[in-house]
């Protein structure tokens, strides 16, 4: 820390950033480094901290970025701590509105669990995350899994043959692991239908799940059976079903939309917004976006590896071209600057980084929306640019909505809903919404119709045709 008796001015500096430190109630130890955080950033730049600009603080948070050993909670510190600097101490005109949240939310590393790095030829050797209410602890599915490792290995092996998604082989193990402890840890081989049933009148009446999670555990049990014991259970016999509520899609208006972007500053999670309600995209679809998925001459995007393992296209709104040449420049100059640092990887399939050793660093594999920062990726060890996390976009679609004043339940599928309401009422036929959406069944995109369809807006209230008292 600089020397309080160096210079009256530089002291006084430091006793006002300690106290605006200490109105947000950091602890002692951790303004010990935000201290030193903003004194490695003065003594990185030459020129007067006033005179400073947030490219200023970009470039440096770029550099810091590049350090693949700098933990994801320091990168966080030294934002904060900046933060405070520019905001609190030197109020710069543009600091207010500089997005120093979303620096934060596009820095985090993706877990080794996470969907787009953890799809590995490697055997199951930690219980999956499971977000299923039960009163299962996730110390009993490790054991369960460590005890019939042989049982999962070999469920896992006959997903991935069948190129399923990483969450459906999560979500197949994790029930898997509590059908085999709800059958007191009976190996899966000496169980039969009736043992299933009861299974799933368990969950419908002791823990009252919803009908989409009794269906999710019966697909995964019978699947084990199918595939991996070759036994098929035509009738699992009589069991308590949970009734399925029919609920509506959440849609917002064109005029909603209007506002919920409006309310979205930060550039790339705005570009992100509008390309799930522009192009219909999923959330994880929007993220894992890579340039060569980008064609400006036939105005496409391409949507590879979508729900069901397949491809599709979707036209690119016209209104985007420029902030994603914008945003694909961004990403050029980073990959450039991690090249010359000697990175500059990025996740790709195994099957292809084995046949194409060199595809890692290459351009058009790099991710649309990288992260801020460079991480370590927790399965190889390797320092890559992971893309950034879905959950920022995810927080910064919520804030929108409620700093637009919209009361509807809004998230990031909500945007997807209501591009395909939008087409359905521009006079698009269903069969291109689908295609669009990319959806396997005609059925599923019905449910629009739905909404369009309105009912008992056209009667009129009986209240209305009440006389007045006046």
């Amino acid at each position: 820390m600089l020397k309080k008796d160096a210079n009256p001015r530089v002291s006084r500096f430091w006793d006002l950033y300690i106290a605006k430190s200490k109105c947000y109630k950091t602890n002692p130890v951790v303004l010990h480094w935000y201290v030193k955080h903003v004194e490695f950033y003065i003594r990185s730049h030459e020129s007067r901290l006033k005179t400073h600009t947030a490219e200023d603080v970009d470039k440096y948070l770029q550099v810091k970025g590049r350090n693949a050993h700098l933990k994801d909670w320091q990168f966080c510190q030294i934002v904060d701590a900046l933060r405070i600097l520019f905001v609190d101490v030197l109020a710069l005109p543009w600091s207010a509105a500089y997005p120093w949240d979303d620096r934060i939310a596009q820095a985090r590393s993706l877990p080794s669990s996470h969907a787009s790095i953890v799809r590995q030829p490697l055997p199951v050797t930690s219980p999956p995350e499971g977000k299923v209410a039960s009163p299962v602890h996730k110390s009993s599915l490790a054991s369960i899994q460590s005890k019939f490792s042989s049982v999962f290995e070999e469920l896992v092996c006959q997903i991935r043959l069948r190129n399923y998604s990483i969450r459906t082989e999560k979500s197949y193990v994790d029930w898997l692991s509590r059908f085999i402890i709800f059958s007191k840890d009976q190996h899966p081989k000496t169980l039969d239908a009736k043992d299933i049933a009861d299974y799933l009148t368990y969950l419908a009446v002791t823990r009252m799940v919803a009908s989409s999670t009794q269906k999710q555990a019966l697909n995964a049990i019978v699947f084990y059976y199918k595939y991996v014991l070759d036994k098929t259970f035509d009738d699992i016999g009589d069991f308590v079903s949970s009734k399925r509520p029919k609920r509506l899609p959440v849609v917002l208006s064109a005029e909603e939309i209007e506002r919920l972007l409006q309310q979205i500053n930060d550039p790339v999670f705005n570009l992100m917004a509008s390309l799930l309600y522009g192009c219909g995209m999923r959330l994880m679809e929007c993220v894992r976006l890579r340039l060569f998925d980008i064609d400006f001459d036939y105005q496409q995007i391409w949507i590879r590896n979508a729900k069901g393992n397949k491809d599709r296209v979707s036209p690119l709104p016209r209104r985007l071209v420029e902030p994603i040449k914008k945003q694909l420049e961004y990403v050029k100059q980073t990959h450039d600057g991690d090249i010359a640092e000697g990175l500059g990887e990025v996740f790709i399939p195994t099957a292809l980084s084995k046949k194409y050793p060199n595809a890692a660093r290459e351009i058009g594999w790099q991710f649309c929306f990288p992260s801020r920062r460079i991480s370590l990726d927790p399965r190889t060890n390797k320092a890559r640019r992971h893309h950034i996390h879905e959950n920022g976009l995810q927080r910064k679609i919520k804030q929108a909505a409620r700093d637009a004043g919209i009361a509807k339940r809004v998230n990031c599928h909500a945007l997807r809903h209501s591009f395909a309401t939008h087409l359905l009422e521009s006079g698009y036929d269903i069969r291109t919404v689908q295609e669009l959406l990319g959806h396997a069944d005609v059925s599923t995109t019905m449910i629009y119709t739905h909404v369009l369809n309105k009912p008992g807006i056209s009667v009129n209230s009986p209240l209305d045709n009440l006389r007045s008292s006046d």
